[in-house]
């Protein structure tokens, strides 16, 4: 059950599908979340270059209606986050190993994809109700497990909603650099999120 200022606060950011329209807003989003929220755990340098693919917008979970926007009371966009059928786990449109095939809710995980909060936004429960919406969306697919691809900021909040980590990854970047991603996966109730 959730509190009064949990309801509050979620009631003050309504959630909308993405469109192709706000890509503008989101390449902007993207790099501000990741520059401030990542900053304790990358290094600029790391960061700047996780911009070229490994973060960013990826058009086909916009296009398959699977990417969702929280908005403040101003209509502007201040999370982002979006679930997938297809196998491609994390990355932009810019990223070259990209796999766009249909996973089979038979036997496949869903992917939990791309999720980024403004700043000045965060801790206020948007990544929380971004991460469920995800899930019922993905269960009423027919999907039983979640997967994902996880940020070390990401990491904190996946592990409060139930998300196993696995063993990190350092995924290469450009110009010889590494990036930590942590690989989680979440078994969802009986095909529904708890």
């Amino acid at each position: 059950m959730t509190n009064k200022t949990e309801a509050t606060r979620q009631a003050s950011y309504p959630i909308r599908v993405a469109t192709l329209a706000d890509e503008p807003q989101l390449h902007a989003l993207i790099a501000r979340s990741i520059r401030a929220l990542g900053a304790e755990d990358y290094t600029p340098a790391q960061i700047e270059a996780a911009l070229t693919g490994a973060f960013g917008v990826d058009t086909s979970l916009i296009r398959d209606a699977t990417y969702f926007v929280a908005l403040d009371t101003d209509g502007r966009i201040v999370g982002c986050g979006g679930w997938s059928r297809r196998r491609t786990l994390f990355g932009s449109d810019a990223r070259a190993e990209r796999d766009e095939s249909w996973l089979d809710p038979a036997i496949d995980a869903a992917k939990v994809r791309a999720f980024f909060i403004d700043p000045i936004h965060a801790r206020r429960g948007i990544g929380r109700s971004l991460l469920e919406r995800c899930e019922q969306e993905a269960a009423r697919a027919g999907f039983t497990r979640c997967e994902l691809m996880a940020t070390l900021p990401g990491q904190r909040l996946y592990s409060r909603y139930g998300y196993e980590p696995g063993a990190s990854i350092e995924h290469p970047l450009p110009g010889g650099l590494t990036i930590t991603f942590v690989p989680m996966r979440k078994v969802l109730v009986a095909g529904r999120a708890p």
